[in-house]
Protein backbone atom coordinates (compact mmCIF):
# COMPACT_ATOMS: atom_id res chain seq x y z
CA UNK A 1 0.00 0.00 0.00
CA UNK A 2 1.79 3.25 -0.64
CA UNK A 3 0.58 6.88 1.00
CA UNK A 4 -2.09 8.67 -0.79
CA UNK A 5 -1.49 12.85 -1.09
CA UNK A 6 -3.38 13.14 1.45
CA UNK A 7 -1.20 10.92 3.62
CA UNK A 8 1.85 12.43 2.50
CA UNK A 9 0.14 16.12 3.68
CA UNK A 10 -0.49 14.15 7.13
CA UNK A 11 2.85 12.95 7.20
CA UNK A 12 4.50 16.18 6.40
CA UNK A 13 2.67 18.05 9.42
CA UNK A 14 4.20 15.89 11.92
CA UNK A 15 7.87 17.30 10.68
CA UNK A 16 6.70 21.07 11.30
CA UNK A 17 7.98 22.28 14.31
CA UNK A 18 5.68 24.14 16.79
CA UNK A 19 6.31 27.77 16.61
CA UNK A 20 8.15 27.74 13.22
CA UNK A 21 7.05 29.67 10.17
CA UNK A 22 6.49 27.68 7.22
CA UNK A 23 5.91 28.27 3.88
CA UNK A 24 3.41 25.81 1.94
CA UNK A 25 4.00 25.45 -2.18
CA UNK A 26 1.81 24.10 -4.82
CA UNK A 27 0.18 20.61 -4.80
CA UNK A 28 0.34 18.27 -2.10
CA UNK A 29 1.84 20.90 0.40
CA UNK A 30 -1.91 22.67 0.34
CA UNK A 31 -3.29 19.89 1.61
CA UNK A 32 -1.25 20.35 4.96
CA UNK A 33 -3.18 22.57 7.18
CA UNK A 34 -5.70 19.88 7.23
CA UNK A 35 -3.20 18.18 9.20
CA UNK A 36 -2.08 20.72 11.43
CA UNK A 37 -3.52 20.57 15.20
CA UNK A 38 -5.24 23.47 16.73
CA UNK A 39 -3.34 23.24 19.45
CA UNK A 40 -0.23 24.05 17.20
CA UNK A 41 2.01 27.54 16.96
CA UNK A 42 3.29 26.76 13.66
CA UNK A 43 2.04 29.63 11.37
CA UNK A 44 1.50 29.17 7.59
CA UNK A 45 2.63 31.35 5.26
CA UNK A 46 1.92 31.46 1.70
CA UNK A 47 4.24 34.05 -0.46
CA UNK A 48 1.30 35.97 -1.95
CA UNK A 49 1.11 37.44 1.26
CA UNK A 50 -0.81 35.69 3.79
CA UNK A 51 0.92 35.00 7.32
CA UNK A 52 -1.67 32.76 9.32
CA UNK A 53 -3.29 30.30 6.70
CA UNK A 54 -6.19 28.42 7.70
CA UNK A 55 -7.76 25.54 6.48
CA UNK A 56 -9.97 25.60 3.17
CA UNK A 57 -13.23 27.12 3.53
CA UNK A 58 -16.56 25.15 3.83
CA UNK A 59 -18.58 24.90 0.32
CA UNK A 60 -20.15 28.16 0.12
CA UNK A 61 -18.02 29.72 2.52
CA UNK A 62 -15.36 30.61 0.11
CA UNK A 63 -14.09 34.57 -0.40
CA UNK A 64 -12.62 35.26 -4.11
CA UNK A 65 -10.49 37.33 -2.31
CA UNK A 66 -8.62 35.39 0.20
CA UNK A 67 -6.38 33.15 -1.91
CA UNK A 68 -2.88 30.96 -1.52
CA UNK A 69 -0.26 30.90 -3.63
CA UNK A 70 -2.09 28.20 -5.94
CA UNK A 71 -4.95 30.18 -6.33
CA UNK A 72 -7.00 28.52 -4.06
CA UNK A 73 -9.21 29.63 -1.77
CA UNK A 74 -8.43 29.40 2.13
CA UNK A 75 -9.49 30.45 5.18
CA UNK A 76 -7.10 32.42 7.75
CA UNK A 77 -6.34 31.55 11.65
CA UNK A 78 -7.13 34.50 14.28
CA UNK A 79 -4.09 37.09 14.47
CA UNK A 80 -3.38 36.63 10.96
CA UNK A 81 -1.56 39.25 8.70
CA UNK A 82 -1.55 40.43 5.24
CA UNK A 83 1.22 41.81 3.08
CA UNK A 84 2.37 42.80 -0.19
CA UNK A 85 4.59 40.74 -2.09
CA UNK A 86 7.71 42.64 -1.84
CA UNK A 87 7.39 41.90 2.68
CA UNK A 88 6.52 38.56 1.71
CA UNK A 89 9.77 37.99 0.12
CA UNK A 90 11.61 40.03 2.24
CA UNK A 91 10.63 37.72 4.55
CA UNK A 92 11.89 34.82 2.70
CA UNK A 93 14.88 36.06 1.49
CA UNK A 94 15.88 37.69 4.82
CA UNK A 95 15.20 33.60 6.22
CA UNK A 96 12.29 34.77 8.10
CA UNK A 97 10.53 31.52 7.21
CA UNK A 98 12.15 28.75 8.37
CA UNK A 99 10.69 25.99 6.54
CA UNK A 100 9.51 25.48 3.22
CA UNK A 101 7.39 22.53 1.99
CA UNK A 102 7.03 22.35 -1.95
CA UNK A 103 6.46 19.75 -5.09
CA UNK A 104 9.33 18.46 -6.47
CA UNK A 105 9.73 17.10 -10.30
CA UNK A 106 13.08 15.29 -9.47
CA UNK A 107 15.38 15.14 -6.41
CA UNK A 108 19.04 14.28 -6.31
CA UNK A 109 21.04 11.87 -4.39
CA UNK A 110 22.71 14.97 -2.89
CA UNK A 111 19.69 17.18 -2.48
CA UNK A 112 19.29 18.90 -5.44
CA UNK A 113 15.92 19.88 -6.60
CA UNK A 114 13.70 20.63 -9.55
CA UNK A 115 10.46 21.87 -9.84
CA UNK A 116 9.86 24.65 -12.09
CA UNK A 117 9.81 23.77 -15.49
CA UNK A 118 10.16 20.43 -18.04
CA UNK A 119 12.27 21.87 -21.50
CA UNK A 120 9.65 22.20 -24.24
CA UNK A 121 6.78 23.13 -21.99
CA UNK A 122 5.30 26.54 -21.54
CA UNK A 123 6.18 27.77 -18.09
CA UNK A 124 3.14 29.93 -16.95
CA UNK A 125 5.12 31.53 -13.63
CA UNK A 126 8.00 30.66 -11.75
CA UNK A 127 6.90 31.38 -8.84
CA UNK A 128 9.13 31.34 -5.42
CA UNK A 129 10.76 28.05 -5.55
CA UNK A 130 14.07 29.28 -5.91
CA UNK A 131 13.97 32.16 -3.25
CA UNK A 132 12.19 29.84 -0.90
CA UNK A 133 14.83 26.93 -1.40
CA UNK A 134 17.77 29.40 -0.79
CA UNK A 135 16.03 31.35 2.22
CA UNK A 136 14.63 28.47 4.14
CA UNK A 137 16.94 27.03 6.76
CA UNK A 138 15.36 23.48 6.41
CA UNK A 139 13.24 22.48 2.77
CA UNK A 140 11.02 19.69 2.56
CA UNK A 141 9.81 18.08 -0.79
CA UNK A 142 6.97 16.47 -1.20
CA UNK A 143 6.46 14.13 -4.60
CA UNK A 144 5.22 10.82 -5.68
CA UNK A 145 8.44 8.47 -6.13
CA UNK A 146 7.78 8.18 -9.68
CA UNK A 147 6.41 10.14 -12.59
CA UNK A 148 3.03 8.92 -14.38
CA UNK A 149 5.05 6.74 -17.12
CA UNK A 150 6.78 4.82 -13.80
CA UNK A 151 10.05 6.82 -13.97
CA UNK A 152 12.15 7.46 -10.72
CA UNK A 153 12.20 10.82 -9.26
CA UNK A 154 15.21 10.28 -7.25
CA UNK A 155 18.18 10.35 -9.81
CA UNK A 156 21.95 10.56 -9.40
CA UNK A 157 22.06 14.10 -10.56
CA UNK A 158 19.00 15.91 -11.86
CA UNK A 159 18.48 16.83 -16.01
CA UNK A 160 15.62 18.56 -15.61
CA UNK A 161 16.38 22.49 -14.72
CA UNK A 162 17.51 23.30 -10.93
CA UNK A 163 15.95 24.98 -8.54
CA UNK A 164 18.35 24.62 -6.07
CA UNK A 165 21.69 23.18 -5.54
CA UNK A 166 21.75 20.77 -2.57
CA UNK A 167 19.24 22.67 0.08
CA UNK A 168 16.50 19.79 0.39
CA UNK A 169 16.81 18.02 3.81
CA UNK A 170 13.61 15.61 3.64
CA UNK A 171 12.19 14.09 0.97
CA UNK A 172 8.20 12.39 1.62
CA UNK A 173 6.44 10.13 -0.96
CA UNK A 174 4.12 7.84 -1.61
CA UNK A 175 6.22 4.99 -0.90
CA UNK A 176 8.86 5.88 1.89
CA UNK A 177 10.85 9.28 3.96
CA UNK A 178 14.47 10.14 2.77
CA UNK A 179 16.55 12.82 4.32
CA UNK A 180 19.91 14.14 3.29
CA UNK A 181 22.65 14.38 5.55
CA UNK A 182 25.75 15.46 4.55
CA UNK A 183 25.33 14.90 0.60
CA UNK A 184 24.13 11.83 1.15
CA UNK A 185 20.45 10.23 0.74
CA UNK A 186 19.34 8.14 3.43
CA UNK A 187 16.25 5.72 3.69
CA UNK A 188 14.67 6.18 7.14
CA UNK A 189 10.91 5.12 7.08
CA UNK A 190 8.67 2.92 4.78
CA UNK A 191 4.72 3.50 4.23
CA UNK A 192 2.74 1.05 5.15
CA UNK A 193 2.83 -2.50 3.72
CA UNK A 194 5.80 -0.87 1.21
CA UNK A 195 8.90 -3.15 1.21
CA UNK A 196 12.82 -2.46 0.21
CA UNK A 197 12.60 -4.28 -2.81
CA UNK A 198 9.63 -1.32 -3.86
CA UNK A 199 11.85 1.39 -3.09
CA UNK A 200 14.87 -0.14 -4.25
CA UNK A 201 12.53 -0.73 -7.67
CA UNK A 202 11.31 2.88 -7.68
CA UNK A 203 14.68 4.72 -6.95
CA UNK A 204 17.82 5.26 -9.50
CA UNK A 205 19.92 7.29 -7.21
CA UNK A 206 22.03 6.28 -4.84
CA UNK A 207 20.78 5.70 -1.42
CA UNK A 208 21.93 4.56 2.29
CA UNK A 209 19.43 2.96 4.50
CA UNK A 210 19.16 4.16 8.35
CA UNK A 211 19.68 1.63 10.83
CA UNK A 212 15.95 1.11 12.00
CA UNK A 213 14.72 0.63 8.80
CA UNK A 214 17.50 -2.29 8.66
CA UNK A 215 15.84 -3.52 12.47
CA UNK A 216 12.16 -3.39 11.17
CA UNK A 217 12.78 -5.55 8.42
CA UNK A 218 14.59 -8.18 10.10
CA UNK A 219 12.13 -8.26 12.96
Amino acid sequence: MVWTREEIAARAARELVDGSYVNLGVGIPTLIPAFVSPDSAVVLHSENGILGVGLHPFEGDEDPNLINASKETVTVNPGASYFDSATSFGMIRGGRISTAVLGAMQVSARGDIANWTVPGQVVKGIGGAMDLVSGASRVIALMSHQTKDGRSKFVEACDLPLTGRRCVNLIITDLAVMDVTDGELWLRELAPGVTLRDVQAATTACYRIRPEICSLVAA
